[in-house]
């Protein structure tokens, strides 16, 4: 891989840059367009790792566009049909950001994740172990770690500042913060786009545990679909030919780094600890087995 393939953060001379995400890099293009770059930095627990994982970006950007053309029959999304050579005049800076970028509508984003959970793991699954429950759902008891639910779970969460951890939120939390009409249609899109990219991925030997959507509203309220969508980044991802019930299954998405942190002495809080290059090669090997996996013809 070259030495530019590889970005922890981008520079741009031209765009007035906005800010900076966990991932992504966000510039100013004109009133009505934003560039996002999508770089190769890693979060895990809410916190952005100092290592890149090499062609990370590359990976997000294409899984998302792949998703965003399945899923527009349900409902619009920030896309363009602009590309980097319609907003960056530099020739070096295009060839650098060409895999990993996508100029993309403004549209006010809403102070949620949108949620969908097909099985017990990670935060679900230790708040079912506290209270029987997940985000205000009952569930059934005696459900094992990782095991199906009796039908995907709408469960939100908020929005956390840089360093700080988003927190499962109740669908009426939902409704205080963007409205009972909204909140619903939300809620029923979300859960109709899991279901569909569940099905397909399903059929291509991949389980989606869970996942997370962003989405944002044009000046006419007009809801939209944006970020990425159905990733390593915002999905779990798991092989059907290593489920089983009772574990945290192997995975197609950053879970390894997860496991990996989690053998440290590490209070969860930035600074993040270094990762070793075996470490980011194998969880890139896992992101690009998980593209290739779903968008094979």
């Amino acid at each position: 891989m070259k030495r530019h393939d590889v970005m922890y953060e981008s520079k741009l001379t031209e765009l007035p840059l906005l800010g900076r995400g966990k991932v992504r890099d966000l510039y100013a293009v004109d009133d009505d367009h934003l560039l996002i770059v999508t770089t190769d930095r890693l979060s895990a627990y809410d916190v952005i790792m100092p290592d890149p994982v090499p062609g990370k970006g590359a990976v997000l950007t294409r899984l998302s566009l792949f998703w965003f053309e399945k899923m527009a029959d349900i409902i619009p999304n920030q896309l363009t049909g602009l590309d980097i050579g319609d907003v960056i005049r530099n020739e070096r800076q295009r060839e650098v950001l060409a895999n990993r970028s996508l100029v993309v509508r403004r549209l006010a984003p809403l102070p949620i994740e949108a949620v969908v959970r097909g099985y017990l793991i990670g935060s679900g699954w230790r708040d079912y172990q506290a209270t029987g429950t997940t985000s205000g759902h009952q569930l059934p008891g005696g459900l094992e770690q990782a095991a199906k639910l009796p039908r995907p779970l709408f469960a939100p969460a908020s929005k956390a500042a840089a360093g700080e951890h988003d927190e499962n939120i109740s669908f009426d939390q939902v409704v205080e913060l963007i409205g009972d009409e909204l909140a619903k249609t939300v809620r029923d899109v979300a859960v109709r786009i899991y279901e569909r990219a569940a099905r397909f991925a399903l059929g291509r030997g991949i389980i989606i545990a869970d996942t997370k959507f962003e989405f944002g509203l044009d000046d006419r309220g007009q809801l939209h679909l944006i970020d990425e969508v159905l990733t390593p980044d915002s999905s779990r991802f798991w092989p059907v030919t290593s489920y089983r019930k009772g574990i945290s299954p192997p995975s197609f998405d950053k879970q390894f780094v997860r496991d990996y942190l989690d053998t440290l002495d590490w209070n969860r809080k930035a600074p993040g600890p270094r990762l070793p290059a075996e470490v980011l090669a194998q969880t890139a090997a896992r992101y690009q087995e998980a593209l290739d996996t779903l968008t094979r013809n």
